[in-house]
């Protein structure tokens, strides 16, 4: 993939069926420096667009309510098509419903931007889809190469999305746990170097896997690091209490993960 190195090199398809919505976005998009815009009204004009012309640095900018499907239908279909699936997706919503959302979190979403928005929100968003696209090359190979990652998470969609960001740096060595129980199993016979967990599963839980591995595994000190989309302060500080290494928010910005990979190796 060719290296993404400003806004000006992004390709912004804008999903957006408001005419006077689609015309604010794509003002605060030229602002920022955004070149190639193009503006359909659907999802199947969307997906259409993708497939004839899947062009490298292409974002995925989505409102919510489309005519003919929800924004959540438009990115689990093309987190479904081998084609569009690592294309980033940034949805722009006044939803706050988490039972709402919550699709579009575990699908591997870049951003989701809350409206009202101003240009400085959308930027963010654009930049964290500018960073996926463009994994650093700072890290030392040899090390990463090497990294055992365990991935937990009950969301097969968030499970693929995090294993394409691993593979982008280089980590090959990956095994997955549907729950927390499974994974249980695997570091009774299996040494990792970097747990990755999801808060909310079946079974047992992030928290329980963590309180299980500083207490009972014997690789009690290894770095776990939480994704989640788990926004009670109570059960995040519950799960900060029981040993967990970092946390980070579902959807996550690329270059935080990688940091937080990062500093586990330095450890």
């Amino acid at each position: 993939m060719a290296m993404t190195t400003s806004l000006a090199d992004l390709s912004v398809l804008l999903v957006e069926p408001s005419h006077m919505q689609a015309n604010l976005v794509t003002r605060m998009l030229e602002h920022q420096g955004v070149i190639e815009i193009k503006v359909v009204d659907s999802a199947a004009a969307a997906l259409a667009a993708l497939t004839e012309n899947a062009a490298v640095g292409r974002v995925v900018i989505s409102s919510l309510y489309l005519p003919d499907m929800a924004g959540t239908e438009l990115v689990c279909a093309m987190r479904g098509d081998p084609d569009l699936e690592t294309i980033p997706f940034i949805l722009v919503s006044s939803e706050t419903r988490p039972q709402v959302l919550e699709p579009v979190r575990q699908s591997g979403a870049c951003s989701i931007v809350a409206k009202p928005f101003n240009e400085q929100q959308l930027s963010r968003a654009l930049y964290a889809a500018a960073d996926y696209l463009n994994p650093p090359e700072d890290m030392d190979i040899a090390e990463v190469e090497s990294l055992r990652v365990l991935l937990v998470d009950d969301s097969m969609a968030s499970r693929h999305h995090l294993r394409r960001l691993l593979e982008e740096l280089g980590i090959q060595r990956i095994t997955e746990a549907v729950d927390g129980k499974q994974a249980v199993d695997l570091l009774q016979e299996t040494m990792v170097d970097l747990v990755i967990t999801d808060y909310n599963m079946p079974e047992m839980d992030g928290r329980e896997l963590t309180e299980y591995i500083r207490t009972q595994s014997w690789q009690n000190t290894v770095p776990i690091l939480m994704v989640t989309s788990e926004q009670n302060m109570g059960r995040l500080a519950a799960v900060e209490r029981a040993g967990v290494s970092a946390i980070c928010d579902k959807p996550f910005e690329a270059g935080n993960i990688r940091k937080l990979i990062s500093d586990s190796l330095t450890r």
